[in-house]
């Protein structure tokens, strides 16, 4: 058994909220959140939807074992779209596009994310609190099938990948534009300022 797995899920959080550079408590408490999408940092508010969903997404991250960098964010955000995100409207949308931006630089990863999704359980069903922070990692992990091998994927569950891929690839567009059209408008309007 792995030192990880024998810490409650409290523990285990501070830990990867430090190993992250998150700050004590997650940030959660943060007005605005600044996220790298690649070299281009974008701020938005961070709503009490928002933080309502990332208290299941980091313990997710410390559960499924799927880093904080880029490639680790696409595939969480698949993992959880392939388990649901129920009333987490937040969750979803962010999912979403992370997802849509995993389908373009590594959709294999990507695809098998969402697959062990389909076939695991995620925490946002679940009463999120002292019950749930006092239980060890490995006992979660083993209550919500992270631990077996990942079945391959039946028709029900290509047809599945194949409509929420068509769902991410949009909402991830548009996310997109909203990101890059003020830096497009920016650039444009400079260049005309300098003539």
């Amino acid at each position: 058994m792995s030192q990880e797995a024998a810490l409650t899920l409290r523990q285990a959080r501070e830990q990867y909220f430090e190993e992250n550079g998150f700050g004590q408590g997650g940030n959660y408490d943060e007005r605005w959140v600044r996220v790298d999408v690649g070299p281009l940092p974008v701020w938005f508010p961070n709503s009490a939807e928002r933080v309502r969903a990332l208290r299941f997404h980091d313990l997710h991250h410390v559960l499924t074992g799927y880093r904080t960098d880029f490639p680790g964010e696409c595939e969480i955000s698949a993992w959880e779209i392939g388990g649901g995100c129920t009333d987490h409207w937040a969750a979803w949308g962010l999912n979403l596009a992370g997802m849509g931006a995993g389908l373009f630089f590594m959709p294999r990863r990507v695809a098998r994310a969402f697959q062990r999704g389909r076939h695991t359980g995620n925490l946002y069903r679940t009463e999120y609190g002292d019950v749930l922070l006092g239980k060890t990692v490995e006992e979660l992990r083993r209550e919500r099938g992270l631990e077996g091998p990942v079945p391959a994927p039946t028709t029900k569950d290509q047809l599945a990948f194949a409509g929420w891929s068509c769902a991410a690839l949009l909402v991830s567009a548009l996310a997109a534009m909203v990101t890059l059209t003020p830096l497009v408008l920016g650039a444009w309007l400079l260049a005309h300022l300098l003539r």
